[in-house]
């Protein structure tokens, strides 16, 4: 396995984890990313890629300038503008569609919002990729999950994932904390 992220936080805990890391920041484009990735995988690319990032665009100072501009519209307009035009910016998806090996999948857990933003419908198709994508169903899974992860033994091995724990009513404190990645914030349980 192999994970690409900008937080050092995250590439340290998945380093523990065995999983080969890639720090995006000293690339120049989501090419390079694609062409990091191949070159881990001896050219081929990777079965599979997920994309879990969507409508978090930091660090893009045209995102940011456009929600800006759309947060002093009257509620109806910007809900139209973020409807319609969308301020993601595509290129960790891309580099997952470049990336990924002819044939394989590239599954998408964040959630983009535009519906104008073009997609590379040719290499999609030229690469016979399988595209997958919802809101992560995980009712569908906690009746099962749930007890591997209270279970002390850890068989699973995630449970070092979870860097704070906290009374719900710090719960809104630790969202800021999170959405800054300060304090080295990655996994957050909220106890009631």
């Amino acid at each position: 396995m192999i994970g690409v992220d900008v937080v050092p936080e995250r590439r340290e805990m998945a380093a523990r984890h065995g999983i080969e890391v890639i720090d995006p920041s000293g690339l120049e484009s989501g090419s390079d990313i694609a062409d990091a990735l191949r070159d881990l995988t001896d050219g081929r690319g990777p079965d599979a890629v997920v994309d879990a990032v969507g409508m978090e665009a930091h660090g893009s100072p045209v995102a940011r300038a456009a929600q800006n501009l759309a947060g002093l519209l009257p509620d109806v307009a910007a809900r139209k503008v973020f409807e319609k035009v969308g301020v993601d910016g595509l290129t960790v998806l891309h580099a997952a569609i470049d990336a990924v090996r002819r044939g394989g999948t590239v599954s998408v857990v964040g959630v983009y919002g535009g519906a104008v933003d073009p997609m590379p419908m040719m290499d999609m198709f030229d690469k016979q990729i399988q595209l997958r994508m919802g809101q992560c169903n995980v009712r569908r899974w906690t009746d099962v999950l749930l007890p591997l992860v209270e279970d002390a033994a850890d068989p699973l091995g995630v449970l070092d994932l979870v860097t704070h724990t906290v009374p719900i009513a710090e719960a809104p404190g630790m969202y800021k904390i999170f959405q800054e990645k300060a304090d080295g914030c990655i996994k957050v349980v909220i106890k009631p």
